[in-house]
């Protein structure tokens, strides 16, 4: 019981619909907090398959020790059409739940009013459930802009909604919970995105966001992310009074720039991390099992194989067993997944 105890652990679990979603479950990590809401392949960090009941769990020890933004979501696409079907990160036959979490979580997902998935949360983490509550008062804020349809209306409620989500954002004490609000209230396609230009000249609240994501996550992705962008929007704020004309060219031509950059520079530890990938996941293994694992990615069958290394084929199961436990993985599909993609 102490060894069980003192070994962080998350879990995972929840229910689907069977007969409306396909079996397989996606858990996803969010370190771009603008790309919430689609589905990414490049996201996934596991996935599991529910049983006849719907039910599903994912578990392990390979989580951040602190909050991260993750993603379950189920959908309707085929397996092999994923990476079609979420193209840019669109799925119109999907159900994602977005959720807060660390890796000594638990947090379950069960069926809520009228057979609904991903609805209701209930975790030892008191702020797994912030996206919910944001979703929700988004669904109040489409409420007051629906029942009457006029220019007048709208704007009236583009003042109001901006700065009450803005208050509500705050009101959570979990400043990568915020992040969503502020990647709505600052989206470049949305009507309120002129409020934010003209609330991100004089408004300390941008800032006071900017110290608590320091204080609280300083090394997170989301942290680095909402100061560039921040340094980004002020830095086109300020040249846009300064000259209307060229000189914004300039600047945004040094932007440009820079993001490719940057791109190249993520594109290529992308490329090395893939390459050494492979290599690392072998170090984990025996010889006898590496031995084995390459004639697995042969699509030997256990008998071939025993044949090959004069090996007994109960020898072959016992390491094809431990290589699965090693590379927390189930099938032979599944470990070839690791070394081709």
């Amino acid at each position: 019981m102490i060894s069980w105890v003192a070994k962080a652990q998350y879990s995972f679990s929840g229910y689907t619909i069977p007969s409306e979603w396909q079996n397989t479950v996606y858990l996803s990590i969010v370190e771009d907090y603008r790309k919430m809401s689609g589905v990414y392949s490049e996201q996934i960090i596991a996935k599991t398959r529910a049983d006849e009941t719907g039910f599903f769990e994912f578990k392990g020890n390979m989580l951040d020790a602190e909050n991260r933004i993750y993603r379950i979501h189920v959908d309707k696409c085929p397996e092999n059409r994923a990476d079609v079907n979420h193209f840019n990160g669109h799925c119109s036959d999907s159900e994602k739940l977005l959720f807060i979490a660390k890796n000594t979580d638990t947090l379950k997902l069960p069926f809520s009013f009228g057979n609904q998935v991903f609805c209701q949360v209930e975790s030892n983490n008191p702020k797994a459930n912030a996206f919910l509550r944001i979703d929700s008062l988004k669904n109040e804020m489409r409420f007051a802009y629906s029942e009457v349809r006029t220019e007048a209306n709208r704007k009236l409620n583009n003042k109001k909604w901006f700065k009450t989500l803005q208050s509500f954002g705050e009101s959570l004490n979990e400043p990568i919970a915020e992040l969503a609000i502020y990647a709505y209230l600052s989206d470049r396609t949305s009507d309120l995105h002129s409020y934010y230009v003209q609330d991100l000249k004089d408004n300390s609240y941008y800032d006071n966001l900017k110290e608590r994501l320091e204080a609280t996550y300083p090394k997170a992705p989301y942290t680095v992310q909402y100061k560039n962008e921040l340094a980004a929007d002020r830095f086109m704020l300020t040249s846009s009074k300064e000259d209307n004309s060229n000189s914004f060219d300039v600047y945004l031509y040094l932007i440009l720039a820079t993001s490719v950059l940057i791109n190249l520079f993520l594109l290529y530890n992308n490329l090395k991390n893939k390459r050494s990938r492979p290599k690392n996941l072998k170090s984990k293994l025996s010889k006898q099992e590496q031995v084995v694992l390459e004639h697995l990615l042969q699509d030997k069958t256990n008998k071939d194989i025993a044949e090959a290394l004069f090996l007994s084929v109960s020898t072959i199961k016992t390491h094809t067993n431990n290589i699965y436990r090693k590379l927390e993985v189930q099938s032979r599909d599944e470990v070839k997944s690791l070394f081709f993609k």
